[in-house]
C-alpha cells in the first residue's frame, strides 16, 4: 500500500470540492434566478395591481385626475426600481412614471396579452427598451368596461444583480464549509492513516521474520484493537516458533540416544568386544531400545491424530469396568514394587459417553506415572465420583510430587521434569500431553494437585450417559 488509500481519500476530497463548486455555480445559479424572477413578477403583479384599482376609481363615477395618481406612481416605480405606464386601450402611454417623453407615445403592435399564459414576460417589450426587461400588464375596468392598462416595467439586471449577491454569499458560506471539512481529513490522517501506516510496518516485519517488532498504538477505537490483535499475534508465533525449536532439540535428543546405544551395541556384537555368551542380555537391550522408539512414535502419530481433530467414537461404557481392566494391566509391575492399587467407586455401575478406547489410553498413562514415581510399598487411589451431569475420575499417587515450578509445563510435549530424567530413562515425555489432547477433545477438563515429597492428584471429568 504505497499510501495509495491516503492518496485516494485526498483525491475524493478534492473532486468533492470541485462538483460541489461546479453544482452551486451552475443548478444552484439557475435555481436561484428562476425563484428571484418568480418572487419579483409576483411584487410587480401585485403594485400593478393596486395601481390599476387606483386608476379604475375615474371610470366608477368618481371625480379623480389621472395626473393626481402622479406622487403614487413614482413612489411605487423608485420603490420597485422599476418604469410604469399607463396606457389606453389603443396602447398610447398616458402617463409615465419617469415623465419622459413616452407620454402620448403609441406602443407599436401593443397586446395586453403578450404575456400569455403568465403574468410576466422576459425582454425589450416591443422595441421599447434597450435592455432586457421584465414587463408585467394589469388592466384598469369600470363599469364592466376595460379602460387601460397599468405597466411595470423592472430591468433584469436588478434580478442579475440579487442573483450574483446570493450566489457569492453562498459561495463564501460554501468555502468555509470546504475549508472546515479539511478537519475530517486531519482525523482522517491521525485516526486511520498514520495508524494504519504503523500496522503496515508491523505486517511487513512479521513477514521478514521479526517477530519482536511490537506497533504502538494506544487508542480504544478498531485501529487500537487490530494492532492489539496484531501483537498478541506476534507473540504467540513467537511462542510457537520457540516451541517448535524445542520441540526439534527434544525429539532430537529422544531419537538419538536409544539409536546411539542400538548402534553401539551392534557394533561391539560385529567387532567381538562383546562374546557371544553376552550376546543374548545385549540384544534385550537393543530390543528394549527398539521399543523405546516404537513407543516415541506411537505417541507422536497419537498426538498429530488428535491435532488434526481425529473422529471420536462415542459410545456409552462403565468407566468403573474400564478402571478395573486396565489396572489389571499394571498388576505385574505394582506386585515388583509392592504397590496396591485402592479403587474406589461412589456407584456400582458409572456410565460415561465418551470414546472408550482413548479413555482406556488416558488411564493407562495415568496409572502408568503415578506408578512410576511412587515408592515401594505405597499406594495409589483411583476414585470414581458423580456430580450432576459429569463423572469425575481421580488417580492419585504418595509419591515424589512434582516441582511448583513445573506444573504448568507437564502438559507440554516431550517435557520432563529433573526427577523424571533422573530416575526413568524411558519416558517419553507425551504421555500426560497425549492425555490432555484427549480430554480436551472431549470437551472435559483435567486437572492436577500435586505437593513435591508427598504426591500427585489428576483428576478429569466425563459426560454422564443419557440413559433412554
Amino acid at each position: 500500500m504505497k499510501h495509495s488509500l491516503y492518496y485516494k481519500f485526498i483525491l475524493g476530497y478534492l473532486v468533492f470540492g470541485i462538483l460541489g463548486f461546479f453544482v452551486i455555480a451552475t443548478t444552484a445559479s439557475e435555481m436561484t434566478y428562476n425563484q428571484l424572477i418568480s418572487q419579483e413578477a409576483e411584487t410587480l403583479y401585485d403594485e400593478a395591481r393596486l395601481l390599476a384599482s387606483r386608476y379604475s376609481q375615474v371610470y366608477k363615477g368618481r371625480n379623480i385626475n389621472i395626473n393626481s395618481a402622479y406622487p403614487q406612481l413614482e413612489a411605487v416605480a423608485t420603490y420597485l426600481k422599476a418604469e410604469v405606464w399607463v396606457v389606453n386601450n389603443r396602447g398610447t402611454i398616458v402617463v409615465d412614471s419617469n415623465h419622459s417623453a413616452r407620454a402620448g407615445e403609441v406602443i407599436a403592435d401593443f397586446d395586453p396579452v403578450f404575456s400569455g399564459n403568465r403574468p410576466y414576460a422576459v425582454g425589450n417589450y416591443n422595441d421599447c427598451f434597450t435592455e432586457e426587461v421584465m414587463s408585467v400588464l394589469a388592466p384598469i375596468t369600470g363599469n364592466y368596461m376595460t379602460y387601460g392598462y397599468v405597466l411595470i416595467h423592472l430591468p433584469m439586471r436588478h434580478v442579475q444583480t440579487a442573483r450574483d449577491g446570493f450566489l457569492n454569499l453562498l459561495y463564501i458560506i460554501s468555502g468555509i464549509i470546504f475549508a472546515l471539512s479539511l478537519i475530517i481529513l486531519l482525523v482522517f490522517t491521525k485516526t486511520v492513516y498514520f495508524p494504519l501506516k504503523k500496522i503496515t510496518e508491523a505486517a511487513n516485519q512479521y513477514a521478514e521474520g521479526n517477530l519482536k517488532y511490537k506497533t504502538t498504538i494506544h487508542t480504544q477505537d478498531e485501529m487500537g484493537y487490530l494492532a492489539a490483535t496484531l501483537n498478541y499475534m506476534s507473540d504467540e508465533l513467537d511462542k510457537m516458533e520457540e516451541y517448535q525449536r524445542t520441540f526439534i532439540a527434544n525429539i532430537s535428543h529422544d531419537f538419538r540416544s536409544p539409536l546411539t546405544s542400538i548402534k553401539g551395541y551392534l557394533e561391539a556384537i560385529l567387532d567381538g568386544t562383546i562374546p557371544p555368551e553376552m550376546y543374548e542380555k545385549y540384544l534385550n537391550r537393543v530390543i528394549s531400545e527398539t521399543d523405546r522408539l516404537n513407543k516415541l512414535t506411537q505417541g507422536l502419530l497419537t498426538l498429530n491424530s488428535l491435532d488434526s481433530k481425529g473422529y471420536l467414537s462415542r459410545t456409552n461404557f462403565d468407566i468403573n469396568r474400564v478402571i478395573k481392566d486396565t489396572s489389571a494391566s499394571f498388576e505385574g509391575t505394582c506386585d515388583s514394587k509392592n504397590i496396591v492399587l485402592d479403587l474406589t467407586f461412589s456407584e456400582n455401575i458409572t456410565l460415561v459417553y465418551a470414546d472408550l478406547g482413548k479413555i482406556q489410553q488416558v488411564l493407562y498413562n495415568l496409572i502408568d506415572n503415578a506408578i512410576k514415581f511412587s515408592h515401594s510399598d505405597s499406594v495409589i487411589y483411583i476414585q470414581t465420583t458423580v456430580k450432576y451431569e459429569k463423572a469425575f475420575v481421580s488417580v492419585k499417587d504418595t509419591g515424589i510430587g512434582i516441582p511448583k515450578g513445573s506444573l504448568k509445563k507437564i502438559w507440554e510435549r516431550f517435557y520432563k521434569t529433573d526427577q523424571s530424567r533422573g530416575k526413568d530413562k524411558r519416558g517419553t515425555g507425551l504421555g500426560l500431553a497425549i492425555v490432555k489432547e484427549i480430554i480436551q477433545n472431549h470437551g472435559e477438563t483435567i486437572d492436577v494437585i500435586s505437593t513435591e515429597g508427598v504426591g500427585t492428584e489428576f483428576i478429569f471429568t466425563l459426560p454422564r450417559a443419557t440413559v433412554t
